[in-house]
């Protein structure tokens, strides 16, 4: 008989701590905040271990006590996560720092991290009866929404601006996908998909819009701990835009030190936004809890496009908890450190790849980072998804 996981005890307001039923599909709460999936980590503590995921398949179900997903055969796999950790010192070398990482997500099924929150949500909608599925996005949550949605057997409906890199769309198209294309962005497609969630009864997988896409981005978190050999680095940079994954990865630190796997420290978490829009940014600069919507948000990073998100108060919660810090990256300078990193490391990054590694050359620059610091830089996607993009600035 195939082994059940025990999956979330229960769901549980980000913003009140209210809970909520979890083996029902679940959208925000009452006072419209994310949902967490929570577990018995106490239970698990001593039967869950670093050693326990050891001779699992290298894919992100390898954490499965952690996971929401209770059936195995719910499990909708096309080899998402473990993707690899290189080391890379002639990158470190050039920004000055004692060692890089790059985790690189474009080695992903569908060529973006994208692929662990959608592949987590796809599984979960599956095993709680979605009959369709739907979002709005910036370009690769389509495609994973696209290519999970296509494996699960479920129809997807799948919203864009009409100036989503053309390799991304012929990949929707080529998924199977229902494709609608609209002058303006992921928020004006968001308002479209409500419409559809409405009228037609679709299932909403918008970012943090579910509980469980944050379950798969977070994945990276127990990865950077196993692959580092059972430790975590100084400094994480991550691309933000929604900001699932840098939220998913706090939420697992949280839950590794529970199960005693770590203490209390934690790396400093750094988000890193495009200069024509970056709203974490300047919350983070103000001092503020919450991010105002950004106005005429422009950049040819597709997935950092995105003028408000819905956990902003989680993602600066966890900058100020870590003694982290946000930094705004021109497309000019994207394009620049894609190419350095490239020369270095032999990654065809995204432009959010590039962003990281500017800000880190930046913050070492400014005195952020040491010359003695172990970072981590979260190339997100494939460059190849980017081809014939150009820089708006």
């Amino acid at each position: 008989m195939t082994e059940r996981f025990p999956g979330a005890t229960h769901l549980e307001c980000t913003a009140t701590g209210t809970r909520y039923e979890s083996e029902r599909l679940q959208g925000l709460s009452d006072v419209g905040k994310p949902l967490f999936a929570r577990y018995d980590l106490e239970a698990l503590r001593g039967r869950f271990t670093p050693a326990t995921p050891g001779d699992r398949a290298p894919d992100m179900w390898r954490y499965a006590e952690v996971l929401p997903v209770r059936d195995p055969a719910c499990r909708v796999r096309l080899g998402e996560g473990f993707t690899p950790l290189l080391d890379a010192p002639r990158l470190a070398g050039r920004i000055g720092v004692g060692r890089v990482w790059v985790k690189d997500e474009g080695q992903n099924p569908t060529g973006s991290f994208k692929d662990r929150g959608l592949g987590m949500a796809v599984s979960r909608a599956k095993e709680l009866g979605a009959s369709a599925i739907a979002l709005p996005s910036a370009g690769n949550a389509g495609s994973a929404a696209s290519a999970y949605g296509a494996a699960a057997g479920l129809p997807v409906h799948v919203v864009v601006p009409k100036d989503t890199p053309r390799p991304i769309l012929e990949e929707i198209r080529a998924l199977g996908a229902d494709l609608q294309l609209l002058d303006g962005l992921i928020t004006d497609c968001g308002r479209v998909v409500r419409r559809g969630v409405e009228e037609k009864g679709w299932f909403d997988l918008s970012t943090l819009k579910e509980p469980y896409r944050v379950e798969g981005k977070k994945t990276m978190g127990y990865e950077l701990f196993e692959q580092l050999g059972g430790r975590l680095p100084d400094v994480i940079l991550y691309p933000t835009g929604g900001g699932t994954g840098l939220i998913g990865m706090w939420k697992a630190f949280d839950e590794m030190e529970r199960l005693g796997w770590i203490g209390p420290e934690r790396p400093r978490m750094v988000t890193v936004q495009a200069a024509g829009c970056a709203p974490m940014v300047r919350a983070f600069e103000a001092g503020a809890d919450h991010a105002d919507m950004w106005e005429g948000a422009a950049t040819y990073a597709s997935g950092l496009r995105v003028p408000g998100a819905v956990g902003d108060f989680l993602i600066l919660r966890a900058l100020r908890e870590s003694r982290g810090t946000a930094v705004a990256i021109p497309d000019h300078e994207m394009e620049e450190w894609v190419h350095r990193m490239g020369a270095d490391t032999g990654i065809f990054g995204a432009p959010e790849g590039g962003a990281v590694a500017a800000a880190a050359a930046r913050l070492r620059e400014g005195g952020f980072l040491s010359d003695d610091d172990e970072i981590v830089l979260f190339n997100t996607g494939s460059g190849l998804k980017y081809v014939g993009m150009t820089p708006v600035d």
